[in-house]
């Protein structure tokens, strides 16, 4: 018996999800450039004020995208043969991260290098070294950067073809009392927590791939769990069900934690009983956080409109390209020295607009379209005015 399937085609609310959820992640990363953790350029402005507020993302935000790009590849794998699947999905990936590697990416790199190592030589110069790994410095080149969530889903998306099948064949009896109840809000809540007080002081989290332990710990069990649960309606219902005590939970786990970081009373270097509390409150935030959205989700977003579509596909190119508007229109600004609202208005402005003519661009010219994950544009599908000027 496999999997109740109530959701033939997509789940809506899970698009709707992912689009905020990247959303958000293009703001965080500007909310990164005013606060005092590790980022490519620093504003003048930067402190810890922000930090609090940083908090309310910072514990979920790429767990749950991972959990909705599990959902995601069951949904796609599903319709395809693996092969093709793997093929198609690999081309999609793939060829936006060389291109974001070497052409996307570089920028970021060059004004770390300008802001933190006072490197003088121009783009030009730099680009010959970081192309040909041959600058000696101690940032690597060439580099992905923020598109180190591309790379894993690669990797996770290879290996989920051989484990995926073996998923979809858990009996429904099984999966029915581990999918709702006090088990799932117990169970990955407890292991995200063991993972962050065995595995993340001893790795820490580093986006390279091969030595990182704790990031797949985490990241790939969560994928794993998307793909799981994608066509298991009960779980989401069960999410609709709880989604106010989550939410309640979720702010007050947060509220908790940054009284205790900010107020004092919480180190990183601590050795007492907090470095199990802080992990602690930080992951009972993080999973009652996406239980909430989840739930929210289904309740408010099941529901198609031009909009969805849209984004559905602009989001993508939109992350691609954020980063790197946000830390060469950061450097710049840097240097102007404006007020701080006055600064992060223009920068935010800037961000949303490079993103969204860059999509609008990239969509309408076929050869870039796969260089930022789009299809191939289908003639069948162009407009008729269009397709009589073409004749």
């Amino acid at each position: 018996m496999t999997l109740p399937n109530t959701v033939p085609d997509r789940r809506l609310d899970l698009d709707w999800l992912r689009i905020a959820a990247f959303g958000l992640l293009i703001f965080y990363h500007v909310g990164m450039f005013y606060v005092t953790w590790g980022f490519h350029v620093k504003s003048s402005h930067a402190s810890s004020a922000p930090e609090p507020f940083m908090l309310l993302l910072n514990p979920w935000r790429l767990t749950l995208l991972f959990v909705i790009s599990g959902c995601a590849t069951r949904f796609m794998l599903d319709k395809m043969k693996t092969g093709t699947f793997l093929g198609a999905r690999s081309s999609r990936l793939l060829i936006p991260l060389l291109f974001g590697m070497f052409v996307i990416v570089p920028p970021q790199t060059y004004f770390e290098l300008v802001e933190k190592l006072g490197y003088t030589g121009s783009f030009g110069e730099f680009y010959g070294k970081y192309a040909t790994a041959s600058g000696g410095w101690p940032l690597a080149a060439p580099t992905w950067n923020h598109l180190w969530f591309v790379v894993y889903l690669v990797v996770y998306t290879l290996l989920i073809a051989g484990v995926g099948p073996l998923l979809k064949r858990i009996p429904a009896r099984i999966m029915a009392p581990l999918a709702k109840g006090l088990p799932i809000i117990l169970i990955p809540f407890l292991f995200l927590t063991l993972m962050r007080i065995t595995l993340e002081p001893i790795f820490d989290e580093t986006h390279a791939l091969i030595d990182d332990w704790y990031a797949h710990a985490v990241y790939f069990p969560a994928f794993l769990f998307g793909y799981a649960i994608a066509k298991h309606e009960p779980f989401f219902e069960f999410c609709q069900r709880i989604r106010w005590p989550m939410l309640v939970l979720a702010l007050a786990a947060w509220a908790t934690l940054t009284t205790i970081r900010y107020g004092g009373v919480y180190t990183a270097e601590s050795s007492s009983p907090l470095l199990i509390v802080g992990p602690t409150l930080r992951e009972l935030q993080a999973w009652t956080m996406i239980l909430a959205l989840f739930g929210f989700a289904r309740k408010h977003l099941r529901y198609d409109n031009a909009a969805r579509r849209y984004l559905t596909d602009a989001i993508f190119p939109f992350y691609i390209i954020h980063q790197t508007t946000i830390v060469v229109a950061g450097h710049y600004l840097n240097q102007i020295n404006l007020p701080v609202g006055v600064e992060a208005t223009i920068l935010i402005t800037a961000t949303a607009a490079s993103c969204w003519i860059g999509y609008e661009l990239v969509r309408r010219v076929p050869v870039l379209r796969p260089l930022f994950g789009l299809k191939a544009s289908d003639p069948r599908k162009t407009p008729p005015v269009l397709a009589r000027q073409a004749t």
